[in-house]
């Protein structure tokens, strides 16, 4: 077993009757993280079990896996809502503007008008686009598109976002 591994998705139905499994990722790279051949780890009944992805494929808001020697709905269907693991720290190279996941979450937001909004908690793939979702004592939880126009700057070293809140977004 891995002495590391990191959470990239969680079964959260079958789909048809071939083995697939439908995930939702909580990884920032999906497309290598669930491609064929690649390893996985399966938390299940408190044991993690060793899978490799026979197939893959975007389907909506989810990623459609096939495991390999996993060939019916009867061998997938006990792991709905298990959670997936890799242990595969190799990142890819990110772009001007890019940040893994784990670098946002926990950063503090700020706005100029709102203040201290809070910190980063989830981060949401919706689109075009991905949203933070920020947990505040004083506004509950808001959803802070990540587009130019609304988050200005993130200073990783300081560890804050500096954003400007549309209107209405916070009430």
């Amino acid at each position: 077993m891995p002495e590391k591994l990191y959470r990239v998705g969680t079964i959260v139905n079958t789909h048809g009757i071939r083995g697939e499994v439908r995930v939702i990722s909580v990884t920032d790279f999906p497309k290598e993280r669930f491609q064929s051949g690649a390893t996985l780890y399966l938390k299940y009944q408190n044991k993690y079990i060793k899978m490799t992805v026979e197939s893959s494929r975007p389907h909506k808001k989810f990623y459609l896996l096939k495991f390999k020697d996993l060939d019916n709905i009867n061998d997938v269907e006990k792991y709905v809502k298990s959670e997936l693991f890799t242990d595969d720290e190799v990142m890819p190279e990110l772009e001007e503007g890019e940040f893994y996941y784990r670098q946002i979450i926990g950063l503090e937001v700020q706005d100029p008008r709102f203040g201290n909004v809070g910190k980063i908690t989830e981060i949401m793939e919706l689109g075009p686009n991905d949203v933070w979702v920020v947990k505040s004592p004083k506004y509950d939880e808001v959803l802070i598109p990540y587009i130019k126009s609304v988050v200005k700057n993130v200073d990783l070293e300081k560890g804050i976002v500096n954003v400007e809140i549309p209107d209405g977004l916070i009430e």
